[in-house]
């Protein structure tokens, strides 16, 4: 097990889970980066947070550190990473946090499962896809963004879930949720992509926001007064 310290949080990471770019963000304190600035920029004190693609809890445990713990939940679909998520949530001090497992890929639910490519590194997760390796693949439960969304009623959705975003833009988003981050993944989808997440953006009242967004961080804010 690696042990790491960003910003006075305590993360642990199984090794055979790391490769050598990761561990050096981990140790340089520059992991997720760029992210953690656009949550403490926008996240306020009592605010609740989405997020979808838990990753090793980081962001997660940053959220509960500045809203209170009671008011993050974090989706992860990879199964290897759930213990791992909790043990860094919970040494922390974010035991109340909710952490749940599975993918989101598109707004309503199923009850069939999914097939996840739990790649070695596990920055590296995904919806399985042509190129994936039959050892790697695991079965997940699909969770659909609108429940999600009525059950957490967040001010916050945070995202990172490898191109799946894709599929999370063809309605329009609820009036509680007042900012909206994410990693765009160009290498997996066309730029239309882009265009149809930025209009179903704007047609929910919710425009570009400078402040955080930063190369493919992509960040927006809900228009007051319209």
């Amino acid at each position: 097990m690696a042990e790491y310290e960003i910003d006075g949080l305590t993360l642990d990471v199984p090794e055979k889970l790391l490769n050598d770019r990761i561990a050096a963000k981990l140790a340089s304190g520059k992991y997720e980066g760029q992210e953690a600035a656009a949550a403490r920029m926008r996240l306020r004190e009592g605010q609740r947070v989405l997020e979808l693609g838990a990753g090793i809890g980081y962001i997660a445990t940053l959220c509960a550190r500045v809203a209170g713990a009671e008011n993050v939940t974090t989706i992860e679909a990879n199964p290897a990473m759930l213990p791992v998520i909790r043990a860094n949530l919970d040494r922390n001090g974010a035991e109340a946090a909710t952490l749940l497992h599975g993918a989101v890929t598109g707004r309503a639910g199923t009850e069939a499962a999914i097939a996840f490519d739990g790649a070695r590194s596990f920055w590296a997760g995904h919806i399985a896809d042509e190129d994936s390796a039959p050892d790697r693949l695991v079965k997940v439960p699909v969770l659909g963004l609108d429940a999600l969304l009525e059950r957490a009623r967040p001010h916050l959705v945070i995202m990172d879930i490898e191109g799946a975003e894709a599929y999370l833009f063809d309605a329009p988003w609820p009036d509680h949720v007042t900012s909206v981050m994410m990693e765009l993944h160009p290498g997996r989808y066309p730029d239309t992509v882009i265009q149809r997440i930025v209009d179903c953006m704007s047609g929910s009242g919710l425009t570009y926001d400078p402040g955080p967004s930063r190369g493919r961080i992509l960040c927006f804010r809900r228009v007051r007064g319209r």
